[in-house]
């Protein structure tokens, strides 16, 4: 087993670097990490990738894992159908390519023909295709693309009946989709960088740009920028009409300010206000006629829609009043309003009319989510697609006349759904809030507490974690293991109120709400602590490092992925500034104790037994930058004083997770799940 196994780390260099935060000085010895094109780094990530592949090369299993996640993920995987001009358009992928193919057709009965296929991008698949966006008249198609997983995008346009390129190309467009006006687009970019920097330096600047098809990127128009705020972001959006450009500006991930300018006026020369501040997170669903609806969380925490004068702002008529369950979002098709709601984490959602009227209820088949909720104007009908943890994408054709679902297609994965079941339990946290979880197994498991259990979660950014199928997680269920998603404070399955209770000052929470979810299954006799795993990325990774400090002992294996894992740097580093509004910063006196006190990075303690940890990241992340990851590798190692292995895994030509191809996909989940399995005492079925 792997307790008698020997490992010999690397040796990470540590140098006599510190920081004075406010008159607390804290030593970052391995600071030099932070340097990614550095001969020693790139020599350190050699080196513990050698060690790693070492370790998981002898775990017996790890080829069977491989060959049956290699099987589970070879089915025909298709996306809901869009309409856009004479063609329906759509995603597939045949099973195991690495991209999934653009393609489209005349009728739904019609024979497919390749649109764009990413998968000659590159010969390794590494080069994934973006956003993709039509003219108004469906013409011209516009399309982005992004190297090795990273952020940055590069735009190309296609003459959609002859699909031959144009010779337009935009480059180091970052965090933008592309907004059509006319026979040009908006979108949003930082100034080129350089070589050196591209995948670390802070992103400052941003700028909204205009391209005129047939010209050259020198010469695209400066639509917007602001010199007086370096770290905000901004971007334009254009009505379905074509008659209001929408300005939007945040600065950072939660609140943003809207201004607006309405093209049917001569003397409006530049945007006008239309929301000011960032308090709130106020977006433009479309517009109607000379109004403008209005989707905010000013004065409802979750969320209403009013119609709003845009010459008088402050003029609002209520649409959809807020209720009970928080809004998530509304989209529109046939001039008719889809808004979609989350019941304790799951789907439900209502069609109603452009002046408020509730038209009905949408019938969905259970717990799960419903996605793709909108089109054109002109539509009639639309497809959308509903998921859960244990049922694969399943895609209905509706009728807006009617509000009838159809079912379209359903996927064929190779397994008996019937045998796996999901329900929702709550729990009381440290702070007695009720906190929900979803339980995914194989139906028949026994609560004798020897059940191995991988708990996930996330808990930030006011993003939800909803039910959604993964073949990965099946193979867990498949081998007697039980999926665990808690659904924690930080994100916005309850609304602002939810999100706001696990950020800043009170992230704490967060930590709480996994850490009492694992102690709930433990009471509940569903697992034990040596048989329970976490696993989170992003700021889940963060949320897995802080959890993993915390209580070493409630947990046997860690699994902390493209983690944020130094909460007194973070902001130094390409886009990490954005997220101060959720965290805060170190460079406020009242901000850093509480940052300090839970960073992962920061709160490793030499002589304790921490879990089994596999750590992943990628060399080409950055969104969170690798010296995260690195940095909590070299303190871990140092100061682990038990058998458990504490290795990291770092991928090549890959970045935060968008885009990978499928054959690295299936490589990293055998990888964690051998890792998992092995450490939780569990062989293959």
């Amino acid at each position: 087993m792997a307790q008698q196994q020997g490992i010999n780390y690397p040796q990470t260099n540590k140098t006599d670097v510190t920081d004075n935060y406010h008159g607390t000085v804290v030593a970052d010895p391995y600071r030099w990490l932070e340097d990614d094109n550095s001969p020693e780094t790139k020599a350190w990530v050699t080196s513990q990738n050698t060690v790693t592949s070492a370790y998981l090369n002898k775990i017996p299993f790890r080829g069977a894992i491989r060959k049956r996640l290699e099987e589970l993920w070879n089915y025909p995987k298709v996306g809901a159908p869009f309409k856009k001009g004479d063609y329906y358009y759509f995603y597939k992928n045949d099973g195991l390519q690495n991209q999934s193919v653009l393609y489209r057709q005349k009728s739904l009965t019609g024979t497919p023909e390749v649109v764009i296929d990413p998968n000659k991008f590159s010969a390794a698949g590494t080069v994934a295709l973006g956003s993709i966006s039509f003219s108004k008249d469906a013409k011209y198609m516009a399309y982005q693309i992004a190297k090795a997983g990273s952020d940055w995008q590069q735009a190309f346009v296609m003459d959609v009946e002859s699909k031959q390129l144009l010779k337009d190309s935009i480059d180091w467009i970052k965090f933008s989709g592309i907004s059509w006006r006319k026979d040009g687009f908006y979108y949003s970019r930082y100034d080129k960088p350089t070589e050196e920097s591209k995948l670390s330096k802070k992103n400052e600047f941003h700028k909204v740009y205009y391209h005129q098809l047939g010209t050259s990127q020198d010469q695209d128009v400066l639509v917007f920028e602001d010199k007086e705020h370096p770290l905000r972001n901004c971007g334009v959006d254009v009505t379905e009409d074509e008659r209001f450009l929408i300005l939007h500006q945040s600065e950072g991930t939660s609140g943003n300010q809207l201004f607006y300018r309405d093209m049917q006026d001569p003397a409006q020369k530049g945007f006008n206000p239309l929301v000011t501040g960032f308090e709130f997170e106020p977006s433009v669903i479309d517009n109607d006629g000379d109004k403008l609806l209005l989707l905010t969380n000013e004065g409802a925490p979750n969320y209403k829609v009013e119609l709003v004068d845009p010459k008088n702002p402050t003029s609002r008529k209520l649409l959809i009043a807020e209720q009970k369950e928080v809004l998530q979002g509304v989209g529109t098709a046939g001039r008719r309003l889809f808004a979609t709601y989350l019941k304790d984490a799951s789907s439900r959602v209502a069609q109603y009319t452009y002046e408020g009227k509730l038209d009905w209820q949408i019938a969905l088949p259970g717990i799960g989510t419903a996605s793709g909720f909108g089109g054109n104007d002109k539509d009639k009908e639309f497809f959308y697609t509903y998921t859960s943890f244990v049922a694969p994408a399943t895609i209905y054709k509706y009728d807006i006349a009617s509000g009838k679902s159809a079912l379209h297609s359903k996927s064929e994965v190779k397994f008996r759904q019937e045998d796996y079941e999901t329900k929702q339990v709550f729990f009381n946290s440290k702070d007695g809030t009720k906190v929900p979880v979803f339980l995914s197994y194989k139906k028949g498991i026994k609560l004798n507490g020897q059940n191995p259990v991988l708990l996930y979660g996330y808990g930030g950014f006011n993003i939800p974690m909803t039910p959604a199928f993964s073949v990965s997680n099946l193979f867990f269920m498949e081998q007697g293991g039980i999926y665990a998603v808690v659904s924690l404070r930080g994100g916005s399955e309850y609304g602002e109120a939810w999100h706001k209770a696990g950020m800043m000052e009170k992230k704490q929470n967060v930590f709480d709400d996994f850490i009492g979810a694992a102690e709930f299954l433990v009471k509940s006799k569903y697992t034990s602590p040596s048989k329970l795993a976490i696993r989170g990325g992003s700021n889940g990774g963060l949320l897995v490092g802080a959890c993993m400090t915390q209580r070493p002992d409630l947990f046997k294996v860690a699994l902390p992925a493209v983690g944020v894992m130094d909460m007194l740097r973070f902001q130094n580093f390409t886009i990490g500034w954005a997220w101060v509004t959720e965290y805060g910063t170190s460079a406020k006196a009242e901000q850093f104790p509480y940052l300090y006190k839970y960073s992962p990075l920061h709160n490793l303690k030499a002589g304790t037994q921490y879990p089994a940890t596999l750590i992943t990241t990628a060399d080409h992340d950055d969104r969170v930058v690798p010296a995260h990851s690195f940095k909590f590798a070299a303190t871990l190692q140092a100061a682990n004083a038990g058998a458990n292995p504490t290795l990291i895994r770092i991928e090549t030509q890959a970045g935060h997770g968008a885009g990978k191809p499928t054959s690295k996909l299936i490589e990293e989940s055998a990888d964690i799940w051998a890792f998992t399995m092995y450490n939780l005492g569990m062989s293959i079925k």
